[in-house]
């Protein structure tokens, strides 16, 4: 009897980040991609959030790889962090694997990496894993679909996908190979994309963006031009490109990543701008305006970003002038649309015309519409179906398309964070959960706790108080040295909050009194009373709940006898 295939989800699902699930096979463990997620305004001081990673370091023997199924940061951003705690093995196209190398290079972890390059349907077998890799269509070039041929069949992963006739590189994706797959061994389980599942119609190709640029271009001849894209998106930089040098400007790029991923692509013959045509960002001061066009890191408002930096004025390379046109060859990613507005309006501030995907048509999509959804499902036909990659709402509709392309109702499965699923010969059936968490990291102190994030919010909407008290203990004998004294910083102001301070103290001066007069002594027991008095009194007077920070001085620790 064929053993069970496991797939568990680290991430990814009901959130547009953090893309990792993991397939076992025979006890052995291979995950698709390991991506990280950006944080949002309610996550302050995050720079970026990961999967939970404790179910991988509980099982790290047992761990084999990684599949890299395109080199998007949702997708391979993660795998750094994942290289600390456990050696990997990574697959993926010389490209994605390219990009991988620099974040894993940046952080100092390489020698804990080994890789394996695959190419367009190339078919491997690492350790129990017998995978196969069909060439897919999307924003960053080079990515797959891979199957997973398992003692259950045949489990086959989307990757992140459009249906474009005419892509810029000319390498479709690869339908007819998906179809023999499907005729041939049968599609067992499918998990597919839904980031556009809501999405009526087919995507725009990639290529009707080149021709929109150069419009823009022409239109605004003698004027400097700034666009921003995301760095990963090589076809969108050759486009640019080729609008730039077709109006006679020259190229610069700017931003770390930016400058990166085009030295890699060109190294790879993936991207191709004369050198002629292509300056360093350091030397531009004597390209007339009308001559240059700067390609930019920043189109989802990143607060350190290059684009962000010249809306605040703070770019050291560039300085936003009057007549300056900014383009963001780009669409806000969920929960980024305040950061990108705030860049937007800094830029005006400054003199710049800003061009953006609501005002022309600077960006297709990377993701499948409903139409190439169900195009793939007609040539798929799966006999189970996970929808992936998307918020609640994208799967719920994914599942829906799904039903109606023949799939059985209950044969569509919605799963989130946390859930594993067990492929049988029974079917597919839900198997135990595993933790799911956000983890959350700022600057170079790593993982941070979520009772941090809760302090953090509840400074920003209430700010905090702190009451400090001030004691003598000397044998039996305690008393308090002066009156205490209560600070505030971003609750209240002005008279209004020198009243309430002075009522606060008045509080925890009675407490403090009464805890003494119980023959309290141990600082617990005074940091308790003056928190819950605070407490009371603050919520009492002005129905705010900032943090309540008490602070004793000369009580003895420990608790009491």
């Amino acid at each position: 009897m064929p053993v069970p295939v496991k797939i568990s989800f680290l991430g990814g699902l009901g959130e547009i980040g953090r893309n990792c699930a993991a397939v076992e096979v025979d006890g052995r463990i291979m995950l698709i991609d390991c991506g990280l997620m950006f944080p949002d305004s309610d996550t302050a001081g995050v720079d970026l959030v990961l999967p939970d990673f404790t179910y991988l370091r509980e099982n790290a023997d047992r761990v084999e790889g990684v599949v890299a199924t395109h080199g998007h940061e949702d997708h391979i951003g993660a795998l750094s962090y994942l290289l600390e705690e456990i050696p990997l093995k990574i697959i993926g196209s010389p490209l994605t694997i390219g990009l991988a190398k620099n974040r894993i290079e940046e952080r100092g972890v390489s020698d804990r990496a080994s890789f394996i390059e695959v190419s367009d349907n190339d078919r491997i077998q690492v350790g129990p894993f017998d995978m196969e890799f069909f060439p897919v269509t999307h924003s960053v070039p080079h990515g797959f679909a891979t199957a997973f041929h398992t003692p259950q069949g045949t489990v086959l992963h989307s990757g992140d996908f459009k249906l474009d006739m005419t892509p810029v590189d000319a390498r479709l994706t690869d339908l007819a190979g998906l179809g023999h797959l499907a005729k041939d061994d049968g599609v067992r389980l499918f998990l597919c994309d839904s980031t556009n599942a809501e999405e009526a119609g087919f995507s725009a190709s990639e290529t009707s963006i080149g021709q929109s640029i150069q419009d823009l271009f022409r239109a605004r001849d003698g004027r400097r031009i700034i666009i921003a894209c995301f760095a990963s998106h090589i076809h969108r930089v050759q486009q640019i490109a080729d609008a730039a040098i077709a109006t006679g400007r020259t190229v610069a790029t700017l931003g770390r990543s930016m400058n990166n991923n085009v030295a890699l692509a060109r190294q790879m013959g993936l991207l191709k701008i004369p050198d002629a045509k292509l300056r360093d960002i350091d030397d531009v001061a004597d390209i007339e305006d009308g001559k240059l066009c700067v390609i930019s890191t920043g189109s989802q408002g990143e607060p350190l970003s290059a684009l962000a930096r010249m809306a605040t004025g703070d770019s050291r390379w560039l300085s936003i002038r009057e007549g300056d046109c900014v383009i963001l060859s780009s669409h806000p990613i969920p929960g980024n649309e305040f950061s990108v507005t705030r860049v937007i309006d800094g830029l005006v501030r400054r003199g710049a015309e800003v061009v953006h995907s609501g005002s022309a048509k600077v960006h297709a999509t990377g993701h499948a519409k409903a139409e190439e959804l169900r195009v793939m499902h007609s040539i798929v036909q799966p006999e189970w179906f996970i929808p992936v990659h998307g918020e609640y709402r994208h799967m719920a509709a994914h599942a829906r398309l799904a039903t109606q392309m023949g799939v059985a109702a209950d044969r569509v499965k919605i799963c989130s964070d946390g859930d594993s699923v067990l492929l049988t010969d029974k079917g597919l059936e839900r198997a135990d959960e595993i933790p799911a968490e956000y983890i959350y990291i700022a600057g170079s102190v790593g993982a941070l706790d979520h009772s941090v994030l809760l302090e953090r919010r509840v400074l920003g909407q209430d700010g905090f108080v702190s009451a400090i008290v001030a004691l003598s203990i000397v044998g039996p004998k305690a008393e308090l040295i002066r009156e205490p004294e209560v600070l505030s910083r971003g609750w209240v102001d002005g008279p209004e909050g020198d009243e309430l301070r002075k009522d606060a103290t008045h509080e925890v001066r009675k407490a403090i009194e009464e805890a003494l007069a119980d023959g309290k002594r141990n600082r617990q027991d005074f940091e308790r009373a003056a928190r819950r008095s605070l407490g009371r009194f603050i919520n009492k007077r002005t129905r705010m709940r900032p943090m309540v920070v008490p602070v004793i001085l000369g009580a003895h620790e420990g608790q009491d006898d």
